[in-house]
């Protein structure tokens, strides 16, 4: 039985979760968790669970500052090293690893996978493209939550989410799509109150071939019920084209 922690490269305690094939794995997949969430939220059960029943093992854990882990979250950015410390647990298990990451997320995903090039596929949901926020209630008290005292303040009481005083202002999703080089598959829902749909055909313009850009009607932000089957095809199309480099 595997660990339920893991220590990444800057010494934070990660708290992992494991859905373990019972013979070899298809392969291992890695699913990251948006701002706010934890390994225990339904809806990433959900497809850690339908990803398991496709013979994948899937890891996943609560990111830095979230849920049983320790840190401090950075939307995305050293979030990087919480994946890295997945994926080399799941690599214990199968030398092909997909990642699958939704929001904040996402960015960490690509942001680790932008540095290595022996991950098998990547799948954004939800992925910003720029560090931009829609002009409505939702993005004034997003900003409000992670970039003031008061607000971190709050996120610690009310969501139990340690935020990071510091915004070291890294490099957009939209600069680190090109150096991606594992098949990528995007995810985005076309009613997403958050981030729009346009920030996905961004990247997809931006990434590399073979790239795979799904929006999907009547999904809204990160994952959902709806998101379950559309990860589903995107991680089994990343591994088809894993296969095949030339497509």
């Amino acid at each position: 039985m595997s660990a339920p922690v893991c220590v990444t490269a800057d010494d934070v305690e990660l708290f992992v979760r494991h859905w373990l094939h019972s013979g070899e794995p298809r392969a291992a997949v890695v699913v990251a968790h948006g701002f706010g969430a934890s390994s225990d939220d339904a809806e990433l059960v959900a497809v850690a669970e339908a990803l398991h029943e496709s013979d994948f093992d899937v890891i996943t854990y609560d990111a830095r500052g979230h849920g049983r882990s320790g840190g401090l979250c950075t939307l995305g950015d050293l979030e990087r090293h919480d994946v890295a410390a997945a994926v080399g647990r799941a690599r214990d298990r199968s030398p092909r690893v997909v990642l699958v990451g939704a929001s904040m997320g996402a960015i960490a995903v690509l942001r680790y996978t932008a540095g290595d090039d022996a991950v098998a596929g990547l799948v954004t949901v939800s992925c910003p493209a720029r560090w931009t926020l829609p002009r409505n209630a939702r993005g004034v008290l997003s900003t409000l939550l992670t970039r003031t005292p008061l607000g971190r303040s709050v996120a610690a009481r009310r969501l139990g989410v340690g935020i990071s005083p510091k915004w070291a202002n890294p490099e957009p999703p939209i600069v680190l799509a090109p150096r991606v080089h594992a098949p990528f598959a995007i995810v985005h829902g076309s009613v997403d109150p958050f981030i729009p749909a346009t920030a996905a055909r961004e990247l997809y313009c931006a990434a590399n071939i073979p790239r795979r850009l799904d929006v999907v009607p009547g999904l809204g932000h990160a994952l959902q019920p709806a998101s379950v089957r559309p990860v589903l095809d995107a991680v089994e199309w990343t591994l088809a084209r894993a296969a095949v480099p030339s497509q």
